[in-house]
């Protein structure tokens, strides 16, 4: 229980720091621009423009409905997560004030992009998220093999057009576009969603194991196993997760049997689809 508190502690304070980056990348380099962010932070960064109301706390207001939606369909740790990142990210933005760091326009624009995806990619990493489009993305991901980084980057592009149509401004749109575009490469590099790891598991709790795993979308396989010093016969289950899954997948495994034997590899790439097609 100890153990488990101290993660949860860890998680929070680590998704923080995220949210202070987010801010950052908002206040410090984006907003003194007058670019966009994309998502909803994006839409609320328009509407602040055009109506002068307090962005962050536009940023939290849009947020809500699409948290409450990802209650149903995500878990409920990684959305208590994102709800500590987005109104964390909202206090934050209230507390910095909007001034530009760099008067250069397409500095602000990449290195409002780098901060603003480790922020986000570092939420992402440790079982939250910034809001918006983030849990849109991760729910799509969830069910197709696909980086959300590049997700959120298709889905922001809807919005940058939204900056065309209202400022008539090609420039500032391709300068967002920018911001975006390094904002989900950095996301990738820090989150690694897309990247997958084997796990082996050596239990001698396997039904209770699979009746956990089997409710994923991912196959296990059941290999029978002998200890050579102990002669004693367990059971090895084989799964293939990704990393986003990984945190989960040990909490379970811990709550189930604390004393399995668990090797974690990274694996370089994989031939067929990993998802039980009967799901």
């Amino acid at each position: 229980m100890k153990k488990r508190l101290l993660q949860t502690a860890g998680s929070s304070l680590l998704v923080l720091i995220g949210s202070l980056l987010i801010a950052v990348a908002f206040n410090l380099f984006l907003i003194p621009h007058e670019l966009l962010s994309g998502g909803l932070s994006g839409i609320a960064m328009m509407i602040g423009y055009i109506t002068g109301t307090n962005i962050g706390w536009l940023y939290l207001i849009l947020n809500i409905p699409v948290l409450v939606w990802g209650w149903f369909l995500l878990g409920r740790r990684f959305i208590a997560l994102s709800i500590l990142n987005v109104a964390a990210s909202s206090l934050f933005m209230q507390l910095l004030p909007i001034r530009s760091v760099t008067d250069d326009i397409v500095l602000g624009s990449v290195f409002g992009g780098i901060i603003l995806g480790f922020g986000t990619g570092l939420s992402l990493r440790y079982g939250g998220s910034s809001g918006g489009f983030d849990i849109i993305a991760s729910i799509v991901s969830k069910r197709r093999d696909l980086p959300v980084g590049m997700l959120i980057f298709l889905l922001n592009g809807i919005v940058i057009l939204s900056l065309v149509f209202f400022k008539n401004d090609w420039n500032l749109a391709l300068y967002s576009l920018l911001s975006i575009y390094t904002a989900g490469k950095v996301v990738d590099i820090v989150h690694v969603r897309h990247v997958k790891i084997t796990a082996f598991i050596i239990t001698n709790k396997t039904e209770e194991m699979l009746e956990k795993l089997l409710k994923h979308r991912r196959g296990v396989t059941v290999l029978k196993t002998r200890g050579a010093y102990s002669k004693e016969e367990k059971d090895m289950l084989m799964t293939v997760r990704t990393k986003y899954e990984l945190a989960d997948l040990r909490k379970m495994i811990l709550s189930i049997d604390p004393k399995a034997f668990v090797s974690i590899v990274e694996t370089i790439g994989i031939i067929g689809d990993f998802h039980r097609s009967n799901d």
